[in-house]
């Protein structure tokens, strides 16, 4: 009787009948809808690629610069596995360490969209101007309002990390849940920069 009380207590308290914290089945459901919403988009994008109006279209992607935000936002989800593994070892101040590089590397990227943005603007390219404007910033004006969540929701963690008790080793999938959805908008990225930007050069006359 001692022994069944003793397992009932180890039980984790989140456990679902499938074996996966509720938590996390929650986060890959969510992230099971995000592929498809960001999928419809990146089709469109890539259906009205060649139909724009009048006006710039794919012409002012500049792979170069685009190529060095997209590294920086690949590396990041590494420097987010080296703050949730800190957090596991219990060192929790490298562990605020790389999830601060994290957040800062997302801001990094942030501001090559925002510059992006400027200069298509400069040269006449807006959501107004045509198809092809519409669909490009609405895709990556999202994905960059995903980046920005992601960001707002890393340094929370780290504010979280200084208020004793809230994180810690045991209560890792707090960071975890986080990497999971930081991740997923590095892979969204990569997808984008390749049918939008690589393959988008191609297709120009």
């Amino acid at each position: 009787m001692h022994q069944a009380s003793a397992a009932e207590h180890h039980e984790p308290a989140h456990a679902t009948s499938l074996g996966i914290d509720h938590r996390k089945l929650i986060m890959w459901a969510f992230l099971g809808s995000e592929c498809m919403f960001f999928g419809t988009l990146i089709a469109t994008n890539m259906i009205y690629a060649d139909k724009s109006v009048a006006g710039p279209g794919a012409n002012l992607l500049d792979i170069p610069v685009t190529t060095v935000s997209t590294f920086v936002l690949l590396m990041s989800s590494l420097m987010m596995v080296l703050a949730l593994s800190a957090l596991n070892h219990g060192n929790i101040r490298s562990f605020r360490v790389w999830l601060l590089c994290t957040a800062a590397m997302g801001a990094t990227f942030l501001g090559f969209q925002f510059f992006e943005f400027y200069e298509f603007a400069n040269h006449g390219l807006t959501p107004r101007t045509n198809l092809y404007g519409s669909s490009f910033f609405l895709l990556t004006g999202l994905h960059g309002a995903h980046v920005t969540g992601g960001v707002i929701w890393l340094l929370s963690l780290v504010g979280l990390s200084f208020r004793k008790g809230h994180i810690s080793a045991e209560q890792s999938l707090k960071v975890e849940l986080a990497g999971l959805y930081w991740h997923f908008v590095d892979i969204v990225w990569i997808v984008i920069f390749t049918v939008i930007y690589l393959v988008g050069v191609t297709r120009l006359p």
